[in-house]
This record gives structure tokens, sequence and C-alpha cells, in this order.
């Protein structure tokens, strides 16, 4: 792994203006980020060794490197899911990529359905801790010396960028909530019944990625920011039917709400990251 990562991240900054210092991972329907970036270069995750493509509508397949603020960027439009039939490691190959690349923050997307009463499609929610249903861990098999066997989990979603998307929110006169998100293996929808076991477990959002990401960051000492986009409410909430359209369609419809939300967060994080 150890050797792949180096092949890939040594091919991507061939292509960086310079190396970048933020991260963004881009979910389901939410890759019009990457577009808006300055500097920007392109690089297929097809020309990156290692690098599983994603094989579902709404992810891209592209690290797009530039600039975001006068901050350099490095973004993934689009990832890889375990329902895909991907081990672990290949799910956050894409992650720990960013790592290599020397990223000391990253800030992670993605869609997920509404389980919080109160919580409504189109609106944003800054994950503050999460709980694993995926059934694994991104970190089986042999340790990667020098990284930690056990890693501490208590705090896997920084608080000083929590902190800042907060500020960046209020500036921007966005509405953001705060709370804890379930990850699922899927690819089906939940049912109504453990949409209410989860719930009663203390989640308010539930989705099909993001929890193996952060553990696989945190595991090299990355500080981690996350946000979903609520696309839906989740099973046994709405009378309407569960549709992979409509969360495309609605975290298109969030696209200017979450691209100010980012680009003021980065900005916002310059201090915090050394300087590229």
């Amino acid at each position: 792994m150890a050797t792949e990562l180096d092949e890939a991240a040594r091919i991507v900054l061939t292509r960086a203006r310079r190396p970048p210092r933020v991260g963004v991972v881009l979910g389901s329907g939410l890759g019009g980020f990457a577009h808006g970036m300055g500097e920007r270069a392109v690089v297929p995750y097809r020309d990156i060794p290692g690098f599983p493509a994603p094989g579902v509508a709404g992810h891209s397949g592209e690290l797009v490197l530039g600039v975001v603020r006068g901050v350099s960027v490095a973004c993934l439009s689009g990832r890889v899911h375990l329902y895909e039939g991907h081990p672990p490691h290949k799910v956050v190959f894409g992650v720990r990529l960013l790592a290599a690349l020397g990223c000391g923050i990253v800030l992670v997307t993605n869609a997920a359905g509404g389980i919080r009463a109160g919580l409504r499609p189109g609106g944003l929610l800054l994950l503050r801790d999460h709980v694993n249903f995926t059934g694994t861990n991104a970190l089986l098999g042999p340790n990667e010396s020098p990284f930690p066997r056990f890693p501490d989990m208590s705090a896997a979603y920084d608080l000083r960028c929590r902190e800042l998307a907060h500020e960046t929110a209020r500036a921007e006169g966005l509405e953001l909530d705060e709370g804890v998100y379930a990850g699922v293996l899927g690819p089906s929808y939940e049912t109504p019944a453990e949409i209410r076991m989860l719930g009663m477990l203390g989640a308010d959002a539930v989705g099909m990625s993001t929890v193996l990401e952060v553990v696989a960051l945190r595991h090299r000492g990355v500080r981690v920011g996350a946000v979903s986009v609520i696309t839906n409410m989740a099973a046994g909430l709405s009378s309407a039917p569960l549709d992979h359209a409509d969360v495309q369609a609605t975290g298109a419809a969030s696209r200017d709400r979450l691209e100010r939300l980012l680009s003021g967060w980065i900005e916002r994080l310059a201090p915090e990251v050394a300087p590229g």
C-alpha cells in the first residue's frame, strides 16, 4: 500500500502547480465545487495507479488540483463505496492519497438522509461524530508503520474545524445544523424500523460513505471536517419513495450553499495549514 500510494502521489504532484494543503471529498451530486477552483489541473482516477474507478451516478472520478481563495486544494470529485464490492483499503485509497500529497486538513462531504426532526432536504449538517454500521473498518489487516495500531477516535471531527465552519456559515448567512452521522453499508436504503433504531442510538442523519474515510484520515493524523447535504428524509419519515435521482437533484440544488460554505471554510482554515 505504501509503495502504491507513493507512486500515485508522485504522479499527481507532477500535475500540480503547488502542493495541496487542504483536501476536499465531494459526495453524490456535489461535484460542482471542483469546477469553480482556480488554476485547475484535472487528473482522472484512471491515470492514478491503484485508484479504483467509481461506478455510481453523480461521482465523476477525477482528482482536481487548484486554488480556492488563495489556498492550494486537492479535490476528490467522486468516491467509491463498499457496496460496489471494493475492499475497505480501496474505499479509502483516495483520502490516503490526499494525506500522502500533504493535505493536513481534509473536508469530507456527503449526501445523507435526515433522521432528526427539523432537518429538511437541502439543509446542511456539520458532523460532530459518527456511528459505524458498515460492518467493517478501514484499518483491517497489518498496521502501517509509523501510524498507530489503535488510533484515538474521541475527536474524529476536529473541534477547531467545526468552529470555523460555523463562523463561515454565520458570515455567509447560511443555516448550519450540527449532528451525528450513521454510516451504513447499503446499497439498499434503510427500512423504517432501521431508521427508528438509528435515531434511538443518537444518529441525526444516515448515509453510505464517510466513516471509513474519516478513520483512515485520523489514522494518519489528518484533521477532519465534514458536512452532509440532507438530500431526503430517511425511510418512514416521508410519504415519498427513496430514489437516487432525487438525491442527485437535491444535491445539485444545494450547490450554491455548499460551495459558499466550503470556499469560506477553506479560506478560514488557511492559517491552520502550512502555506502552499
